[in-house]
């Protein structure tokens, strides 16, 4: 009984800690429904999402569908920068590059646009693609810490939203 038991241990183990390879096991049409919190105490408004992943010649689509097929079609491309480092792109074809870092089987990247930071993040959970965007304020809300080495300065930001989408192919 001891064997069994330290087989399916082990096989668990490696089940959860088994990294993707990215982006090729990405691949796929990938659907849900994206929450979106803009308001305390308030219901999340509710936003189908799709994300299409497909291997191309020289880059991978990385296609980002909001509503109805039609409605909200963001047709960009993900492309290695050093992936050997984790670093890759997504070209939004407009002149916007956004960099993104593959780290613990994540996907994350940081932008500021106008006076709104955003930290996306994209995460393969098992049979699930976990895609989260936090909205913060650019400008710090205040700053504390007394500038010494036992308190450095720390600026705080106001969050201003958060989406959360889980995916299914």
């Amino acid at each position: 009984m001891r064997y069994p038991v330290i087989a399916f241990l082990l096989f668990c183990t490696q089940t959860i800690f088994a990294q993707s390879t990215f982006p090729s096991d990405w691949a796929g049409s990938w659907k849900g429904g994206l929450l979106w919190y803009n308001s305390p105490g308030k219901e999340p408004k509710i936003v189908e999402m799709q994300l299409n992943i497909r291997k191309g010649d020289t880059s991978w689509t990385w296609q980002m569908i909001y509503g109805k097929p039609g409605e909200d079609n963001r047709p960009y491309s993900l492309i290695a920068i050093d992936s050997t480092k984790g670093h890759w792109a997504v070209n939004e074809h407009n002149g916007i590059i956004l960099d993104q870092f593959f780290l613990a089987n994540r996907l994350t990247g940081a932008f500021t646009v106008g006076s709104s930071t955003i930290i996306n993040s994209y995460e393969l959970r098992g049979d699930s693609l976990i895609v989260e965007f936090n909205t913060l304020q650019a400008k710090p809300i205040n700053a504390t810490g007394l500038g010494s080495e036992d308190s450095p300065k720390v600026d705080n930001y106001r969050v201003l939203g958060f989406q959360r989408a889980v995916l299914r192919r």
